[in-house]
């Protein structure tokens, strides 16, 4: 099985069709063969706010093999219709170290993969559905922590996604090692700050936390390979 995110900056003139997506890519998606998981995000304005930046999507996909993914992303003609019309993407294929939580009620990344790398470029991925009565305080300090987290030594990227505005929030970072990784979570104040008040005030109706070992990054990102040189 293999894990993938893929990060699609559409040109100008497509907002309309890549918002449209969000519903209509549902059917062909759930008929994609080897595709066992997958949600279609948009991400925050400036990267992690409560606003859409309606040129930028994410595809979170995990697959039956290796094989299904190559056939996806060479073939499908939603993929196609999508390159046609962006700017730029990047995709990561992703093997997962370590994963708690639910996302619509399931782990989609509890499978077994081969022994990690000892060291390298691992890829966090951290995602909610907040209360509705709660999203106020949450975004009053996870937003700013989480704008934090691109800055942060040994970041190379770092995005807020979404499958609805508000309130299903996801977090994706590329680190340089889990070394640094590890750094910024037991080290930076307000990160351990919203932990705590994230159990303590019960924002989360459901949530997830998972690691990954990054395997491949293929494309660009704001005009880069944002891990060039590591993979």
């Amino acid at each position: 099985m293999l894990t993938t995110l893929s990060l699609i900056t559409l040109r100008p003139g497509n907002i309309r069709w890549g918002l449209a997506q969000m519903g209509t890519a549902q059917r062909p998606l759930q008929k994609v063969p080897g595709l066992r998981f997958q949600k279609l995000l948009g991400s925050g304005a400036g990267g992690f706010g409560a606003l859409p930046n309606l040129s930028r999507y994410g595809l979170m996909a995990v697959w039956e093999s290796e094989a299904a993914a190559a056939a996806f992303f060479a073939t499908h003609s939603l993929w196609q219709e999508y390159q046609r019309r962006a700017q730029e993407t990047w995709t990561a294929q992703l093997a997962p170290l370590k994963s708690h939580g639910l996302w619509d009620g399931t782990n989609p990344f509890e499978y077994p993969t081969e022994a990690p790398a000892a060291d390298g470029p691992v890829a966090v991925l951290t995602r909610a559905s907040i209360h509705w009565l709660k999203a106020p305080r949450f975004w009053r300090y996870v937003a700013p922590t989480s704008a934090t987290v691109a800055h942060a030594p040994g970041v190379r990227a770092a995005i807020g996604l979404g499958e609805l505005p508000v309130v299903r929030q996801a977090t994706f970072s590329l680190w340089e090692s889990a070394q640094a990784m590890q750094d910024y979570a037991y080290r930076s104040e307000k990160h351990k700050e919203v932990i705590r008040l994230t159990r303590q005030e019960k924002w989360y109706s459901e949530e997830m936390f998972a690691r990954f070992r990054v395997l491949s990054s293929e494309g660009t990102l704001e005009g880069r390979n944002p891990l060039a040189g590591l993979v």
